[in-house]
Formats: C-alpha cells, structure tokens, sequence
C-alpha cells in the first residue's frame, strides 16, 4: 500500500484495527519464546523482547522509541539462524520491523 508503514503485509490489521508496527514487532518476539531456539539467539531474542516491550507500553518518546529500535536491529542482526524455522520466520519479521521502526523519521518532520 502505498505509504503504508506496514509494508502492506495482508494480516497486519485484525478486526480492522490499525496496524501498530511496534506492537508487532513485540509480538513476534514473544512468539519466539515457546520455541525450542539455541541458546545464544534465546538470549539475544530475551534482550530485544524486552527492550521491544519498553516502547510497545506507549507514550514512550520518537527519540526513545528509535533507539530502542536500533538496538533491536543490532541484536537481531547478530542471530545466525535459531535452530527452529518458525523461530526463524518470527526473527526475520521482528528484523524488518524493527528496521522500519529506527529508521522512520521524527514525528516533527
């Protein structure tokens, strides 16, 4: 869609609610703790779980939200691979999300 943030992807809205790429991104990340994943991207995925739940509590700064974001990126981007191909695929959704998140612009632009 253009200028959606979303990306366009089909299931990002339920029950026709707007789509929260922040909410998402912490989804996806606690989808990964039922999962049977190595034990270096557990830790890695513990670390951007919370750091995601930091700023999915909201009225958390642009500023904030956009670093928390970048550090996501950056524990995210440092797992290989999980060990499971769900994990995986939630990994990679939490990656480009998080992507978009650090790199939207300032709210006052």
């Amino acid at each position: 869609m253009p200028g959606d943030e979303s990306g366009g992807h089909a299931d990002d809205a339920s029950d026709g609610e707007a789509f929260d790429p922040i909410e998402s991104l912490h989804d996806h990340l606690i989808a990964t703790e039922e999962r049977p994943v190595e034990r270096e991207a557990g830790w890695r995925l513990g670390e951007a779980q919370a750091l995601a739940g930091q700023i999915a509590v909201g009225d958390v700064d642009d500023d904030v939200i956009r670093e928390r974001a970048g550090e996501i990126v950056e524990l995210l981007a440092a797992i290989d691979g999980t060990g499971d191909r769900d994990a995986d695929d939630h990994v990679a959704a939490a990656r480009e999300l998080a992507s978009r998140i650090a790199n939207r612009p300032p709210a006052d632009e």
